[in-house]
């Protein structure tokens, strides 16, 4: 069976907090959620972690996220996300400054992953279950292609306490596959039902409603998918400077075509992250928590 490859999205952390947020201390010793990831992704079965990054932070992120960190017991890559990362034929508008997305991310990653893959936000703290469901997917797909997978979350699982939410929510057939991704903003939990006010009217969320955090998972195929729908994007979008190619655009189009299929797994998981600064706290006591039910050990690396 192959290893797959872990791929985790951290070129927006300069941008979007001024510092990198992804190497503030979550754990008793400093750790970052990235440490977590990588902790989980190893004993998942995962052969390779490769972080997207710019270089604006290269150096920073290296000295501190490296094979060495991880006690060796995972390959290191690193790739680069740039505004000027275009198919040839294109040219950066003047006044872009805002990335292009999520699965332009994603695509930075093509010269170096030959095998199935996973994808993650720097930020996001997934869960054990998470990581070996997705890996135990992956593991299967050796010379497989258009067969994709995502770990579909309880939205009840991945709400804040300290304000609304943005999620991707799903519509699942009765195979387990993945119909659609439509983004709804402002959910929130009022008075025991959970809502998202789209629109300026209130629609409700049963509590198992599956949504995307981000956690999908890949064949390489899907580089070349994304190769050329994305000039299919600029042609239209170029000139929108806040447009941007995010991963569920792609990945309704690949499904819409008939091109490939995305089984939705499920987890038990609580997802967590810290989408306003008051989820820190929360999320530092979850994992002394589950360092306390023995899921983690106190020292990560030791």
């Amino acid at each position: 069976m192959v290893k797959p490859t872990l791929l985790v999205l951290a070129a927006g952390m300069g941008s979007r907090y001024g510092s990198l947020k992804q190497m503030d201390g979550v754990g008793p010793n400093g750790e970052a959620i990235i440490d977590y990831s990588v902790y989980d992704a190893i004993r998942a079965g995962f052969g390779k972690v490769v972080f997207v990054i710019r270089h604006s932070f290269e150096a920073d992120f290296k000295e501190v996220f490296n094979a060495e960190r991880f006690g060796g017991k995972i390959a290191v890559e690193y790739v680069f996300q740039e505004l000027d990362y275009l198919p040839e034929g294109f040219t950066l508008p003047e006044g872009r400054v805002k990335p292009w997305g999520t699965n332009h991310a994603v695509m930075m990653a093509a010269e170096v992953i030959n095998e199935p893959f996973a994808v993650i936000n720097a930020d996001d703290f997934y869960g054990r279950e998470a990581y070996a469901t997705i890996a135990d997917y992956l593991s299967g797909l050796d010379g497989s292609k258009d067969k994709y997978c995502m770990v579909g979350y309880q939205v009840s699982k991945t709400l804040s306490e300290n304000g609304t939410v943005s999620r991707g929510v799903c519509t699942v057939d009765s195979d387990g596959n993945l119909q659609g991704m439509v983004e709804r903003t402002q959910i929130e939990r009022v008075n025991g039902t959970i809502l998202f006010h789209d629109g300026g009217a209130d629609e409700p969320l049963a509590e198992d409603t599956p949504v995307s955090m981000n956690l999908f998972g890949f064949t390489p195929d899907y580089f070349v998918y994304s190769k050329n729908f994305f000039k299919e994007f600029l042609k239209a979008n170029i000139e929108n400077l806040k447009s941007e190619f995010f991963i569920p655009l792609m990945v309704n189009k690949v499904i819409n075509d008939g091109t490939a299929t995305m089984r939705v797994l499920k987890t038990t998981s609580d997802w967590f992250g810290v989408t306003y600064k008051e989820d820190k706290p929360q999320l530092m006591a979850k994992i002394e928590e589950l360092i306390e039910r023995g899921i983690y050990p106190r020292n990560l690396w030791e």
